[in-house]
């Protein structure tokens, strides 16, 4: 099957990158994270997905539209709903390249992550292939968690430590500063 691959960045694609060629899948990645914050973070995953295409052989389809605007527009008023927003966005667009350069179906790294809302973004993915007229090919490639790391090590991936929005970086670094006693 011809898949495109969203790919949230190098490290978590690599798995799934692995687990779609060794069942025979003819794959394309797919770029597209407006979610990323800030510009710095954003650029040096694409760089790291870059550097892994390379490595892989792996054809890529780079969106490089930053649209930070609007991804903070669509969740400002209710941070607490942007990953439903991060990942329909996310996979939409994927779901719209795959149909427009006719691949059979559309896949996402964020599949591999045990980090992810995976039941939502299953849900998601296969409610979007509806609308578009195209498969969602689910996978859950979380067993390969482990694998996955040593594989983007071994190629000296940049390895981030949070999901990409400023949200999750204030709750990945920040912690509330604890009153002084009296």
């Amino acid at each position: 099957m011809k898949i495109l691959m969203h790919t949230c960045c190098g490290p978590c694609s690599i798995y799934p990158l692995h687990v779609l060629r060794t069942s025979g899948h003819d794959v394309t990645g797919f770029f597209y994270n407006h979610n990323i914050h800030p510009a710095q973070e954003y650029l040096r995953r694409l760089e790291a997905v870059k550097q892994m295409a390379e490595h892989e052989k792996l054809h890529m389809i780079i969106k490089d539209d930053y649209d930070l605007e609007a991804f903070l527009t669509s969740v400002a008023a209710k941070p607490s709903e942007r990953c439903s927003y991060c990942y329909s966005s996310r996979l939409r667009m994927a779901a719209a390249a795959a149909v427009e350069h006719g691949f059979e179906a559309f896949t996402s790294s964020l599949l591999y992550s045990r980090y992810q809302r995976h039941d939502e973004i299953r849900r998601l993915g296969e409610q979007i292939a509806q609308e578009y007229g195209i498969v969602f090919f689910y996978q859950d490639f979380r067993p390969g968690w482990q694998e996955g790391i040593r594989l983007s090590k071994e190629i000296q991936l940049y390895r981030q430590q949070y999901c990409g929005c400023v949200y999750s970086e204030k709750e990945r670094y920040y912690s509330t500063p604890k009153a002084p006693k009296l």
